[in-house]
């Protein structure tokens, strides 16, 4: 004889069953009374000042001294570009310097001549003074003679055309010196423009000096190199990308959602686990808040005045500094996966040591 089924024993195994799916959920979604002031994203990433290297003149490529990946230091030479066309142009850009600043000496040259033409004027002046003076006592003298008879009249002519050619010697004179002034200060006029045109020739040498420079492509500071793109004998022209330069400098970008971020503070201890570490576990602390959720560094921004509207939680970036003194921080490149965990009910640590800092 079979037992009577009991509809109250089938009930409480599904009861529980629902209840425990109830609890997995909460449980999951860190709702009431599963709250947590621990939060964790797996959005996050390594990052660093990755700098792209490019020439800054145009021309063909004779040296690539380094490989991918090197560990290169600040002024290590990355690759050079031939530089026959700029060691001319440096030279050309010297000799026209040399030809202005000759020009600006010969105009000094001028400037004493024409000094000099002044001071032959000035004693001219003198001279046709002292004539004009000796002529207009000779004609004082002879005028009571001729009146007197005593002179003859073209005695007295001659006198008189002594006086009116010492005038005229004078006004001539005169005229010489005003001459000589006016040189002059038409040869000083000349020399701002002359002096200028120092000014660029020699401004040419400081650029013709910078492009031959710059036909050398240095490291811009300490780091390890990404994949060298160019090869000898490439033509390459300004922003050519080179080769890619990543420093020391790392940090951690958290990308929370909003509704996590209550609490959160600059300063709280963070940890991470490195998915390519094997989830190895590295702290830090937070260092600052993004101004802005990613969305509104988009591109293309969205605008939730059209269409229909469904909320959606946005993300703000937190940068997190890591903590210095930790050997696997060493093994960390940009771009990594990581999951980072910050309590949100932690104080604020003290500033402590960290990884160097931009």
């Amino acid at each position: 004889m079979f037992p009577k089924f009991s509809p109250a024993r089938a009930t409480i195994p599904a009861l529980v069953v629902g209840l425990l799916a109830v609890l997995l959920i909460l449980y999951t979604w860190r709702l009431p009374p599963f709250t947590s002031s621990v939060q964790t994203t797996d959005d996050a990433y390594v990052r660093g000042l990755v700098t792209v290297v490019s020439p800054q003149v145009a021309g063909y490529i004779v040296d690539i001294p380094v490989r991918d990946y090197a560990e290169v230091r600040e002024g290590t030479l990355l690759a050079r570009i031939d530089d026959r066309i700029f060691q001319q142009r440096l030279a050309q850009a010297r000799a026209q310097l040399s030809t202005a600043q000759a020009a600006l000496a010969n105009l000094d040259v001028q400037r004493r001549t024409k000094e000099a033409s002044i001071e032959v004027s000035r004693a001219g002046i003198e001279n046709a003074q002292a004539v004009l003076t000796k002529a207009q006592a000779d004609e004082r003298r002879l005028a009571p003679l001729i009146e007197a008879n005593i002179q003859s009249r073209a005695q007295g002519d001659q006198v008189r055309a002594a006086l009116r050619q010492a005038e005229a010697g004078l006004a001539q004179s005169q005229a010489s010196e005003t001459v000589a002034q006016q040189s002059l200060a038409e040869t000083l006029a000349t020399r701002p423009s002359l002096e200028a045109a120092v000014q660029n020739a020699e401004a040419a040498v400081h650029l013709a000096e910078i492009d031959l420079q710059n036909t050398r492509i240095l490291a811009p500071g300490n780091g390890r190199l990404g994949e060298v793109g160019a090869r000898v004998g490439q033509y390459v022209t300004a922003g050519t990308q080179i080769t890619s330069l990543v420093p020391e400098l790392r940090w951690v970008v958290a990308n929370y959602k909003e509704t996590q971020l209550a609490g959160m503070q600059v300063g709280q201890p963070v940890t991470f686990r490195v998915d390519a570490l094997q989830g190895a576990q590295l702290t830090g602390r937070v260092e600052r808040f993004s101004p802005a959720t990613g969305s509104e560094f988009s591109v293309i921004r969205a605008d939730n005045a059209t269409g229909n509207f469904t909320k959606v939680a946005q993300r703000l970036p937190v940068r997190i500094a890591i903590d210095a003194g930790q050997p696997l921080a060493d093994r960390l490149a940009p771009g990594m996966s990581v999951v980072v965990r910050i309590d949100t009910a932690s104080a604020p640590a003290p500033a402590g040591p960290a990884m160097a800092q931009d």
